[in-house]
């Protein structure tokens, strides 16, 4: 019976043991032959040691870079460094051959840019078997922890017809004849003639629908895909991505900022406890620094700095010589390099920035006694920025009435929202999760389109 790859290096030697998987190198001389097999179970390989008296000139010539091949014989210890046991081949079959001059991943290292082109390949590297590795991982850790807390798991809708972040930056979702819209008497697209009878477009948050289920439920969380039209080339933004967005009943901004906190310290444990080889093999090869970044998120109480305090820090900063690309004073809505400074160099530590001016936060977030911020929060973590968004939510119904008129944004849509306010309103509270920023973190990749198998960018839809 074959036996992964991950459990075959963990076992005693003298057993019988199959090995399938994908060659990842071969060498050797006139009398033995060396493959480096890997079945995607882990990061490291084993070694097939094949005597080529017992194994036929026609069967090894097929056992190229990238081949499947099944391998059958008797787990030894290893007389060579680097692992403990590697099998006597018996026998060898080639599941699938792979031809060596058309193979598009060689030996040689590749770019990062190079993957991208042939995403559908790049899981058979090292690197991204890590990298996928720990995205489901991380995916199991999420569900794990909110589940121990007793929070319940909440679907929200992916197709909506109402904009979250009220940006307007949405995919639209239609069955209308492009090459012949149907037109309403104003010369409009006619959404009543569409499969939903009204406009609609892939959501880009469920936090919406999250409140409804915890003004129910209590404590609920969302984990699943989001979607922006927005047109950014930067290694920070997708067009399709994943989060993660609690949503909890009787939580203040105290309250979210703790469960953040240790959230966030309990996914970089997980990862650290249960994942090491993997973070280990990218820590070595491209950032020496993430297993000590890593471990140093545990071990720190994360500083939580009002926004107005933040921009005093960045200005005294400029008049002492530092120079930032993007200007700063108060009412902007900081970059990333304003939020890594915070964290790199000014604290040194993960920051909560806190009490945002209100005019560049959404519509939902609860309002300060002083009318000009919000219980806003944003968690900014080193080499990322922004790892997480969130708010303590409005809870008057009049506040959250006025603010919409403010912003002119259209009540249509948002009524069964606000029925949240009119019936038994509660204070509480939510945040948002990148999970590929979560990821850049982790794995100590520098592009977002790194952490995901197949990366939705502008001008890009491949698979």
């Amino acid at each position: 019976m074959k036996i992964r790859v991950k459990d075959l290096l963990g076992m005693k030697p003298g057993q019988d043991v199959q090995a399938k998987g994908w060659v990842r190198t071969k060498r050797g001389n006139k009398e033995i032959a060396f493959i480096a097999l890997n079945d995607g179970s882990t990061i490291n390989n084993i070694q097939i040691v094949v005597d080529k008296t017992r194994i036929e000139d026609s069967v090894l010539a097929k056992v190229t870079t990238g081949a499947c091949i099944c391998a059958s014989g008797k787990l030894v210890e290893s007389v060579g460094s680097g692992q403990a046991v590697e099998i006597q081949a018996d026998s060898i079959e080639v599941l699938g051959e792979c031809d060596p001059m058309r193979y598009p991943l060689q030996k040689k290292d590749t770019s990062f840019e190079y993957l991208r082109t042939v995403a559908h390949m790049r899981p058979r590297t090292n690197t991204f078997g890590a990298i996928l590795r720990l995205r489901s991982q991380m995916a199991f850790a999420i569900h794990n922890y909110f589940h121990s807390k007793g929070f319940v798991y909440l679907n929200t809708p992916l197709i909506t017809a109402s904009d979250c972040e009220g940006a307007g930056q949405m995919f639209q979702v239609t069955t209308l004849d492009l090459n012949n819209v149907p037109k309403n008497k104003k010369g409009e697209p006619d959404y009543a003639k569409d499969f939903f009878g009204r406009m609609t477009s892939l959501t880009v948050s469920g936090q919406l629908e999250g409140e409804l289920g915890a003004t129910a439920l209590g404590n609920i969380y969302t984990f699943g895909p989001t979607f922006r039209a927005e047109n950014s080339n930067t290694p920070r933004h997708l067009a399709e991505f994943w989060m993660i967005e609690p949503e909890m009943a009787f939580y203040d901004i105290k309250d979210n900022m703790d469960l953040a906190e240790d959230f966030i310290k309990h996914l970089v444990k997980y990862a650290l406890d249960n994942c090491y080889d993997d973070i280990k093999f990218l820590n070595d090869r491209y950032d020496d620094t993430l297993i000590d970044r890593l471990k140093g998120v545990i071990d720190t109480e994360f500083v939580r700095l009002p926004y107005t305090e933040g921009i005093k820090i960045l200005e005294k900063a400029i008049a002492d010589g530092h120079q930032f690309e993007y200007p700063v004073s108060w009412g902007v809505d900081l970059q990333s390099e304003h939020e890594r400074f915070l964290v790199e160099e000014h604290f040194k530590k993960p920051v909560i920035l806190t009490d945002y001016p209100k005019e560049i936060k959404a519509f939902y977030m609860k309002q300060n006694e002083d009318g000009k911020t919000v219980r806003a929060m944003d968690v900014l973590f080193p080499k990322i920025g922004e790892i997480i968004g969130g708010s303590e939510r409005e809870a008057s119904i009049e506040k959250l009435d006025e603010r919409i008129n403010e912003l002119k944004m259209s009540r249509k849509n948002l009524e069964w929202y606000l029925d949240t306010r009119r019936f038994g309103s509660c204070p509480h509270s939510g945040f948002g999760l990148g999970f590929e920023r979560l990821l850049l973190f982790i794995t100590g990749m520098q592009n977002i389109r790194d952490v995901i198998p197949f990366p939705r960018t502008p001008k890009n839809a491949e698979y």
